[in-house]
């Protein structure tokens, strides 16, 4: 009942008032209002500081030197009615992470820049060796563009931003609609990500002033080459002078011109310089001791920081945080304790990598991985219905949330809402079979947001939520993601904030409250089962694959399918015991808790994933060469797509094994289940 979209306004009035990327002041202004808040909700709210390499450009230069010669302005121009875009201290156009440089050569485009994308130039004979790619938004992460550019030759990148993608195409531009004008442009990190997140100079250690810290050379993240995001309207003058064979049908975007692949005629100077400095991070971080299981954390994280005002990334999300912060300062005050400590955070520093969660997730690795139970992620929300992604063994218990909080437009539960939208998404011949399903079935995660150092670094059950479907994304990571934007094209009145802090805010107090925490492992077995089909289709599939025995695969599944079912009888048992039994039993329920929620880790490797051990989750993972995409059973599926026939195999040992060992876990949580409901 507390958390009230006046209020949600009200804080994104305030915190988006002016640029807050993180390194720079604004960050440490809305760290401030937020810790503010949260002590005059009356909890215990402290700044947790820590710091990350964060290059900030000090020179940026692309001319156009020939056949003709043209400067580009690289900045976003001011649009009628919005007060934000004319702000002073504008984050400046550009990628985190890229390389300085300064590089003169002939333009290439290659469509996406994603590595099928060079099959196919390669088919046609066009080269990128010693050229500038010019690549557009879409298909992977931005950061995969530029490391397959520099992994072919180029020397150099520019990103931009197609209107078939997120401009005219899709309807009217900003201000007259929601999408991205002529001179947009989509700042962002291009970070190696795929390799590891968070501070470059401290893979796997928390980042603080003065501790231990690689070389820049020695750092695996930070690209080769030059990279800078540019509107379509400065990409057009380029394609107007590009000539070469004309692109593929599936390359063209919607800019009024022939799109050809090059090389040349049109050739940039592109030139790049950043300051090189470690700066600050403040994650604003609450903390509400449980009453009787204080060694036992929940734990629910969004970020702060913005690439410019970020209305709707991230402060959509985390206005709805701040007023579960609220209601729990309420329940607070009315004598309530939670059972298990909560945990809220607003994260500093993920726009640049996930810098601050992952700073906070490796500083604290040691309490984490003995009293993390469980992590939930937001970041910005928008209006439609729900998302969800994460572990699933916590399928049915996002479920069970989303069934008892309504939808705010048509009064339905929000589960109804959900299912509806997402069988209606599935080809006809597999709705019906969806449809018998009661839950929602949940998306596996890849990366992009801040679960990723709590699920596949210390492998810490996660979920990922969030409102949308019917929200434009035209002002992506731009000057014009500002309230006036967001008041008029998306949440408009914050009733889908308020629904989300009334998803996130029930998780967290059933998780904090329940006596048998809400994991089922049925939802993971039948999971684990599509998946090891899908691998088995493409070895099928990939003509040159050598025989791999996935019989392994096949029985650890089994094993858990049959662990997953003795859980649900005892279990079944749960409901009808009374409190008073149940409090008898506390420190057995404690045991069988426990084996509960580290189960999830039983799904990690220490030695992680070929080529990047940082992601040690053997069951989700984001691709190599996909960013944010995931990737399921990733040693495996990656080894096959790529023709790493033993990392293949090996993998299929490694994750038969995880499987195996979780569930062997499971069944020690039956039998403790068991024997305290008997």
């Amino acid at each position: 009942a507390v958390p009230d979209a006046a209020r949600l306004r009200e804080h994104m009035r305030v915190m988006a008032a002016e640029p807050h990327v993180a390194g720079r002041p604004g960050s440490k202004v809305v760290a401030d209002y937020a810790l503010a808040q949260f002590k005059s909700f009356g909890l215990n709210a402290a700044l947790e500081e820590y710091e990350a390499y964060m290059p900030w450009p000090t020179e940026r230069r692309l001319e156009m030197v020939g056949p003709t010669g043209r400067t580009f302005v690289i900045q976003e121009p001011p649009v009628p009615g919005d007060p934000d875009s004319t702000d002073n201290d504008q984050t400046p156009t550009f990628n985190a992470y890229s390389a300085d440089g300064d590089v003169t050569g002939e333009v290439v485009y290659v469509n996406y820049g994603v590595p099928a994308d060079y099959e196919q130039l390669e088919k046609i004979g066009v080269s990128v060796k010693g050229k500038i790619v010019l690549a557009r938004y879409g298909g992977s992460w931005r950061g995969i563009k530029p490391k397959v550019a520099y992994e072919h030759g180029a020397i150099g990148c520019l990103i931009y931003s197609d209107p078939k993608d997120d401009g005219f195409f899709q309807g009217e531009v900003y201000p007259d609609g929601p999408y991205r004008p002529e001179f947009g442009v989509q700042r962002g990190s291009v970070m190696d990500m795929p390799v590891h997140t968070g501070d470059p100079l401290t893979p796997g250690w928390g980042a603080t002033a003065g501790g231990r810290k690689l070389a820049p050379s020695e750092a695996k993240t930070i690209l080769k080459i030059p990279v800078m995001p540019i509107a379509w309207g400065d990409a057009l003058p380029l394609f107007q002078s590009m000539k070469g064979p004309v692109a593929p049908e599936a390359w063209r975007g919607a800019l009024p011109v022939t799109y050809r692949l090059g090389a040349g005629p049109a050739k940039v100077r592109l030139k790049l310089a950043f300051d090189w400095k470690s700066r600050p991070l403040y994650n604003v971080v609450v903390r509400i001791p449980g009453a009787t299981l204080p060694d036992e954390w929940v734990v629910f994280g969004n970020h702060h920081d913005a690439w410019v005002n970020g209305a709707d990334d991230p402060i959509s999300g985390a206005v709805s945080l701040m007023e579960v912060g609220r209601g729990l300062g309420e329940l607070l005050k009315s004598g309530w304790r939670p059972k298990r400590t909560i945990v809220l955070a607003l994260w500093d520093g993920e726009e640049w990598g996930l810098l601050g969660s992952t700073e906070w997730a490796e500083a604290h690795r040691a309490e984490l991985n003995g009293k993390g139970v469980v992590y939930i992620n937001t970041d910005g929300n928008g209006k439609g219905w729900l998302g969800a992604g994460g572990s699933h063994s916590l399928q049915q218990f996002i479920s069970e949330v989303a069934r008892d909080v309504n939808d705010p437009r048509t009064g339905k539960p929000v589960l109804e809402v959900a299912r509806t939208k997402a069988i209606e998404a599935l080809p006809e011949a597999e709705r019906a079979e969806a449809a018998k399903d009661p839950n929602i079935r949940i998306a596996p995660l890849g990366s992009g947001s801040d679960f990723t150092p709590f699920l596949q670094h210390l492998t810490l059950a996660s979920l990922n939520l969030g409102f949308g479907g019917e929200s434009p994304g035209g002002v992506y990571h731009s000057v014009y993601d500002s309230f006036e934007w967001y008041t008029k094209w998306s949440d408009s009145d914050f009733v889908y904030g308020r629904t989300l802090a009334q998803v996130t805010g029930t998780a967290v107090l059933r998780l904090s409250e329940a006596a048998v925490l809400p994991f089922r492992f049925t939802d993971m077995s039948d999971t684990l089962g599509r998946y090891v089909a899908d691998v088995q289709k493409l070895h099928a599939g990939k003509k040159d694959a050598p025989a791999i025995d996935f019989a392994p695969l096949t029985a650890a599944v089994a094993a858990l399918s049959k662990a997953s079912l003795g859980f649900e009888k005892a279990h079944a048992v749960v409901p009808a015991a009374s409190a008073t039994a149940l409090q008898t039993q506390e420190e057995a329920l404690t045991i069988v808790n426990q084996l509960v929620f580290s189960s999830e880790r039983r799904l990690g490797n220490d030695a992680g994933l070929p080529r990047r051990d940082w992601f040690r989750h053997q069951i989700y993972a984001p691709g190599y060469y996909t960013g944010y995409g995931v990737k399921t059973l990733p040693q495996i599926r990656e080894g096959l797509e790529e023709g790493q026939w033993d990392e293949a195999r090996q993998g299929v040992t490694k994750v038969a094994a995880a499987i195996t060992s979780l569930a062997e876990q499971v069944d020690r949580a039956s039998a403790g289940l068991a024997r305290v409901v008997k």
